[in-house]
C-alpha cells in the first residue's frame, strides 16, 4: 500500500453562517498528483488555507507525515515541508527574480539575526549557498537569464514560474498549487502541465486546485470533488468525470 503523506480528517470551517468546509476528509499519497475540483464557492481554497495553517478549522485535523499539524502557524507548516502557490501571483515586486527565490530558502537557513548583524563568516557561506541553490532552480525552470530582472517587469506567465521557483526553493515534500493555470494561455498551460509532472518526478507530491479540466485530466492521478463545502466524489479522473453527481454540478440538472 502506498504511503499517505497528507491526510485531513473531518475538517469543518465556518464563516459566519456559511459552512465553507463541511466534514472533508482526504488522503494524498506520497509521489502522486491529486486534484481538487468543484464550482466557485465549493470550499477548495478554504481547504488549502486549512492545510497551510492560514486559517484554523473549527473541527477536525490535518496530519502530515503522521504528525498532527492542525494548530501550527503558516511558517511552521512551511518548515515542516509544505509549500504553496496562490491564485494571484504574490511576488516581492520590488525585488529581483533571484532575491524572490532566495526568500524561499528562509526555512532551510540556520544563521539568525545576530549572525547577520555581526556579518560572521558562516553567514557569508550560508548566503552563498542560498544564492547558488536559487540560481540552480532558476536554471532548471528556464529563468536563469531573468535572475537580476525586477520581478514586476516580467510577463505574467514568467512571474508564475518565479513563484514556482520560490516554492521549490523551500525543498518541500508537498506542494499546494492553487489554480496554477489561472491567467495562462493554452501554450503556457501545456508548459505548466509538463512542469508539474517534472516536479512530481523530482519527488515532490502535489495537491492541485484547478478549474481547467484539461489540465486536471492530463496530470492528476486522483481527483476529489467539492460542492458547497462537502466532498461528493473521489477517484481516478476519468471515473470522476463520469460521476452523475459531478455531471449535475457542472452541467446542471437536465430535469430542472
Amino acid at each position: 500500500m502506498a504511503d499517505v503523506l497528507l491526510e485531513t480528517k473531518g475538517l469543518h470551517r465556518f464563516f459566519g453562517g456559511l459552512h465553507a468546509v463541511n466534514d472533508v476528509s482526504i488522503a494524498v499519497t506520497q509521489g502522486a498528483i491529486k486534484g481538487v475540483i468543484g464550482p466557485n464557492g465549493a470550499g477548495k481554497t478554504t481547504l488549502f488555507n486549512l492545510i497551510a495553517g492560514t486559517i484554523q478549522p473549527h473541527n477536525g485535523e490535518v496530519i502530515f507525515r503522521d504528525k498532527k499539524i492542525t494548530a501550527l502557524k503558516p511558517h511552521a507548516v512551511a518548515c515542516r515541508g509544505i509549500a504553496r502557490t496562490f491564485q494571484t501571483t504574490k511576488l516581492f515586486s520590488h525585488m529581483t527574480v533571484l532575491e524572490n527565490v532566495m526568500m524561499g530558502r528562509h526555512c532551510r537557513t540556520q544563521c539568525g539575526f545576530i549572525s547577520g548583524m555581526l556579518n560572521l563568516p558562516r553567514t557569508w557561506r550560508e548566503d552563498k549557498q542560498t544564492r547558488e541553490k536559487a540560481l540552480s532552480i532558476l536554471k532548471d525552470l528556464g529563468l536563469a537569464e531573468y535572475a537580476f530582472e525586477t520581478a514586476s517587469n516580467l510577463p505574467f506567465g514568467r512571474q508564475r514560474l518565479v513563484e514556482f521557483a520560490r516554492a521549490l526553493a523551500m525543498e518541500p515534500q508537498l506542494l499546494l498549487l492553487d489554480e496554477p493555470a489561472a491567467g495562462l494561455n493554452i501554450y503556457e498551460t501545456k508548459e505548466l502541465a509538463r512542469l508539474i509532472l517534472w516536479i512530481r518526478d523530482r519527488g515532490v507530491t502535489c495537491l492541485v486546485v484547478e478549474h481547467d479540466m484539461s489540465l486536471v485530466m492530463a496530470i492528476c492521478d486522483d481527483v476529489v470533488v467539492l460542492d458547497q463545502g462537502q466532498k461528493i466524489a473521489e477517484g481516478p479522473p476519468r471515473a470522476v468525470q463520469r460521476n452523475p453527481e459531478v455531471i449535475r454540478i457542472y452541467l446542471g440538472d437536465s430535469d430542472a
